[in-house]
């Protein structure tokens, strides 16, 4: 670790370097010593039962979060600094959660465009261009003017992705988003996450799609009890875990497919 002229802290080149990051809750820790690097343009899969740290981990690099011990860097410097404004960090980054998350009152247009125009200072017929183009390049062109309730699931779930790339983030951190969906929906959704990597995009996911997380990611990391026990390629991971508490949970997921 260095120093820049300004005396903030640099950490290594990758994209985003998550260093030893720890984060109790109520006294139990549910991240524990957590390392990770993500370098540009790669897809990460997050795989785990639930409540073994994995949304806790996308909220830390948010910021949504503060850690408790550890540090986090994005492009090399460090975000988990006292000092750091979280809200220019998040303009960096996108989020998407598996609720939707768009504003009722406003028409898709508006709840696009709303991030670019009031954070980013881009002006408004701008920001409409670009969410247009946006809207047309995943298939909702027609539903400019539409309220989110007069949308499908899957839909809404699109729109609020397209809404986090309208601010062009360096990161995309999605949280279970087809959880919330009916199975029929699920397909559209990841249809524009895969368009997403094959654009460059670089994500960490987390995922209960299993097949699709094989499909899509880079590299896979099992979390457990807040631990990263496990990671490698979806081939290693998927065919051949070395740790004996993924190949259960893999056979768990596996057995409840069969039922």
């Amino acid at each position: 670790m260095t120093r820049d002229d300004t005396g903030e802290r640099r950490g290594p080149v990758s994209l985003l370097t998550i260093e030893d990051v720890w984060k109790d809750y109520h006294g139990t820790s549910v991240l524990r010593g957590i390392d990770l690097s993500v370098e540009a343009h790669e897809v990460v899969c997050l795989i785990g039962a639930s409540g073994s740290g994995k949304s806790t981990l996308l909220r830390c690099v948010n910021l949504l979060e503060t850690v408790d011990d550890g540090a986090i860097y994005l492009d090399g410097a460090e975000i988990t600094d006292v000092r750091v404004d979280p809200d220019d960090v998040r303009r960096r980054m996108g989020i998407v959660f598996q609720a939707f998350n768009l504003f009722p009152h406003m028409t898709v247009l508006d709840n696009i465009t709303l991030a670019p125009r009031k954070v980013h200072g881009t002006g408004r017929a701008r920001a409409e261009e670009e969410a247009r183009d946006l809207l047309a390049r995943f298939g909702l062109a027609d539903k400019a003017g539409a309220y989110p309730d007069r949308l499908s699931g899957g839909q809404q779930q699109r729109v609020a992705i397209i809404r986090a790339l309208a601010t062009r983030p360096r990161l995309m951190l999605l949280d279970e988003v087809t959880s919330a969906l009916d199975p029929a929906l699920v397909t559209e959704v990841l249809g524009i996450i895969r368009e997403l990597k094959e654009g460059g995009m670089t994500m960490i996911l987390t995922t209960h799609e299993m097949g699709f997380c094989r499909e899509i990611a880079d590299t896979v990391c099992f979390l457990d009890g807040g631990v990263l026990l496990e990671r490698g390629t979806p081939e290693q991971i998927f065919t051949d875990p070395r740790e004996p508490r993924t190949r259960q949970f893999l056979k768990s997921v596996l057995d409840a497919r069969r039922l």
